[in-house]
């Protein structure tokens, strides 16, 4: 199982250009997704209206090199390592997750585009790591939903309660859950199954890529950029500028001590 290409295995009843054609049709989803949600929320103009407002009360310039070095110190610290979250548990589950996808997706169009024909033999590494991938999400995805989300873990919310904020995480679990299935069901022969988990996890995919208007897929595209928004202010002194914190109430003689949220 671990070492087959499932897409491979319904080519001679799915033509691989439909395949392809459908892996495009998702990239174009995304696409007109993000845009569509940039649009509605507003979410660029907010950004670079903020961009220039801090650049305006900023005590100093930052010089093109600054930028580099913030920009490769961003995509280290808030991208690669996800080092915006707090809690380690929360931070492994998402690494687990980010990675996985990463892995689930750049295998799956390797083995669509370039072995999904009938006859054509797909190197080992290639499902191994397609696998892996799914897995890996499934174990984050899964960690996150029932033990690690604010509602549930803080709040004491039932973990099967939906909301539309949770499309992403629920949709993205449930496409590498319908995969690992489809696959397990394909080599064991089952073609029933086979098909039926298919064509789930093609309806996972669809709402994934899809939905990303309503859902926070186009949340992972902002966040580099709000961070690396973030550093630079520090490095101009246009932060120094912001309300002092909640948690100074000397400052305020309020006498009110802040604490951090459970889930963190």
């Amino acid at each position: 199982m671990l070492t087959s290409n499932p897409f491979a295995g319904i080519s001679a009843t799915i033509p691989p250009s439909a395949a392809q054609t459908f892996v495009v049709i998702m990239f174009l989803l995304v696409v007109a997704g993000t845009i569509l949600d940039v649009i509605h929320k507003k979410s660029a103009k907010y950004f670079f209206q903020n961009m220039r407002r801090a650049k305006a009360v900023g005590s100093r310039q930052v010089s093109g090199g600054e930028k580099v070095g913030i920009a490769v110190a961003t995509a280290a610290h808030d991208v690669l390592a996800s080092g915006e979250f707090c809690h380690p548990h929360r931070r492994l589950a998402h690494l687990l997750t980010m990675y996985g996808f990463i892995l689930f997706v750049i295998t799956s169009c390797i083995m669509i585009f370039c072995y999904g024909k009938p006859g054509v033999d797909t190197p080992a590494i290639h499902p191994l790591l397609w696998h892996l991938g799914a897995m890996m999400v499934c174990v984050g995805g899964y960690w996150f939903w029932f033990f690690i989300r604010v509602d549930v873990a803080a709040e004491g919310n039932s973990p099967f309660r939906f909301m539309r904020a949770d499309l992403f995480v629920v949709s993205l679990v449930a496409c590498t859950t319908f995969s690992l299935l489809w696959s397990f069901f394909q080599n064991t022969g089952a073609a029933t199954l086979s098909w039926l988990f298919f064509l789930l996890f093609i309806i996972a995919t669809v709402v994934l890529f899809g939905g990303v208007p309503w859902s926070k897929f186009a949340h992972m595209f902002f966040k580099p950029a709000a961070a690396f928004q973030k550093r630079v202010a520090e490095a101009d002194g246009s932060r120094s500028n912001l309300p002092p914190p909640a948690d100074a109430p000397a400052r305020f003689g309020l006498g009110i001590k802040r604490e951090l949220p459970r889930h963190y």
